[in-house]
C-alpha cells in the first residue's frame, strides 16, 4: 500500500505552481525565515573567504610557507560552501544576499585581520569555532523539516570542524608555549611611521646624525 495520499491533489498543484521550481505547499519551515537563516550562513562564508585570502597574501616569515597554503587552501573551501548556500537558497526562492553592507552588518564572525602570523591563525581559529557553534544552531533549526538543508549544512559543519582543528595544531607547532610569533608580519600606520622615522636613510635620522658630527667637530 503507498503511502503518498491525495496523488491527484499532488499533481494538481505541481502543474499550477510550476514557476515554483523545488519549493512545494509541504515545505515544512516558513520560507522567508529559512532564507533569512541561509543569507546569515552565506555573509559568514564570504566574510571568511575574505579573512582567508588576507592571510594567504599577508603572510610572512620562516614558518609561513606552509601555513599560507592552509590559508589558501581553506579560503577556497570556505568559497565552496559559499556557494552551496547560495544555491539552495536560489532553490527556496529566495535572493542570495551578497552587498558588502549586508555581509558586514549580518555575518557571525569579525573580519579581524591580525598582524603576525599566530594573530592570524588564532583569529581565523575563533571564526572557526563560532561558525561551528552557528551551523550546530542551524542544523537544528532545519531538522527535518528541510532535510536537504541540514543534510548540506551537516556536511560544511564537518569541514568547519576540520579547518579548527588544524589551526589549532599550526597554532600550536608555531608557539606551543603563548601562541605568539616573534615578529610582526606588518605594521598599522602608525607603526609604519615610526619605522621609517628609525630608518637610518629617513630624513629625520640624518638630520639627527649631522648635527651631532656638526657638534663633534
Amino acid at each position: 500500500m503507498s503511502i503518498i495520499k491525495n496523488i491527484s491533489e499532488i499533481r494538481e498543484r505541481a502543474r499550477k505552481k510550476i514557476e515554483d521550481g523545488a519549493m512545494t505547499n509541504n515545505y515544512g519551515l516558513d520560507k522567508d525565515q529559512a532564507v533569512t537563516v541561509l543569507n546569515e550562513a552565506l555573509a559568514t562564508e564570504l566574510v571568511c573567504v575574505l579573512r582567508y585570502r588576507f592571510h594567504y597574501f599577508a603572510a610572512s616569515g620562516i614558518n609561513s610557507a606552509g601555513i599560507a597554503q592552509e590559508f589558501l587552501e581553506h579560503a577556497n573551501e570556505e568559497q565552496m560552501h559559499a556557494d552551496q548556500i547560495a544555491e539552495r537558497i536560489k532553490q527556496l526562492g529566495g535572493k542570495p544576499e551578497m552587498s558588502p553592507a549586508f555581509i558586514a552588518k549580518h555575518s557571525h564572525s569579525e573580519y579581524v585581520e591580525g598582524t603576525s602570523l599566530a594573530d592570524m591563525m588564532r583569529e581565523d581559529l575563533i571564526a572557526e569555532r563560532i561558525a561551528i557553534e552557528t551551523y550546530r544552531e542551524m542544523i537544528r533549526y532545519f531538522g527535518d523539516k528541510d532535510p536537504t538543508t541540514r543534510r548540506m549544512l551537516e556536511e560544511i559543519l564537518a569541514k568547519e570542524e576540520e579547518h579548527a582543528d588544524e589551526l589549532a595544531d599550526l597554532l600550536f607547532a608555531v608557539t606551543p608555549s603563548s601562541g605568539e610569533e616573534d615578529g610582526k608580519l606588518y605594521f598599522k600606520d602608525e607603526a609604519q611611521a615610526t619605522a621609517e622615522n628609525q630608518s637610518p636613510d629617513s630624513d629625520k635620522t640624518k638630520a639627527t646624525l649631522q648635527g651631532k658630527s656638526n657638534s663633534a667637530k
